[in-house]
């Protein structure tokens, strides 16, 4: 599993109308893309849950790697992205567990995201990072038995040793204090939801 994001910010005046228009006109041209897991169409408005920023900002969960490389650069669809925005850069961690939610059956309108630095090896024995990681499994674990998560994620950025946590929420009335951004959802394909771990992905 591979998780994908990119952030287009937009002026502080920009209509987001614009882009709910444009989700609504082609959210749906990746709800039967082979080897994707899901594809959330997420967005912040300015002065809304906390965001300084109007943000376009999809998110993405692969089982293909060759599926995200062919969207990105063979032509499956992220040239629209470069056509009207501009080339964005595209952030990527490799993925350590997904864990599915109660509220699974119903459409997410909110999510989460948290990012944490991994800070290096505390008693130099190497193995400081593993057993960070089985904690923030087993966190995971635990707090997709929360009644309004969809899908949680966990992955990490093995460049800038960053963490990454994801959640789908089935709507905004639950707060995750641990977020470094809350997002509206727009849209969530999920052709290939089934296929992503459940749990660790090793």
């Amino acid at each position: 599993m591979y998780a994908k994001q990119y952030e287009i910010t937009l002026p502080a005046d920009y209509d987001m109308g614009i882009i709910r228009e444009r989700v609504a006109k082609g959210g749906h041209v990746l709800d039967d893309r082979a080897g994707l897991g899901l594809k959330a169409y997420v967005i912040r408005e300015r002065g809304i849950d906390g965001s300084p920023v109007n943000q376009y900002a999809p998110f993405y969960l692969w089982n293909d790697t060759g599926a995200m490389a062919q969207f990105l650069v063979g032509g499956g669809g992220f040239h629209n992205i470069i056509r009207d925005f501009g080339r964005p850069a595209v952030r990527h961690w490799t993925g350590i567990a997904t864990v599915t939610g109660p509220a699974r059956s119903t459409p997410p309108e909110a999510a989460s995201r948290r990012l944490t630095a991994l800070p290096t090896d505390p008693d130099g024995s190497g193995l400081g990072l593993a057993g960070r990681i089985e904690r923030e499994t087993e966190e995971l674990r635990e707090l997709a038995g929360h009644e309004d998560i969809h899908t949680a994620a966990l992955a990490f950025d093995p460049h800038h040793w960053q963490l990454m946590r994801f959640i789908l929420w089935r709507d905004n009335s639950t707060r995750d204090e641990d977020a470094t951004e809350q997002y509206k959802v727009l849209h969530l394909s999920s052709p290939d939801l089934p296929n992503l771990p459940n749990g660790r992905s090793w």
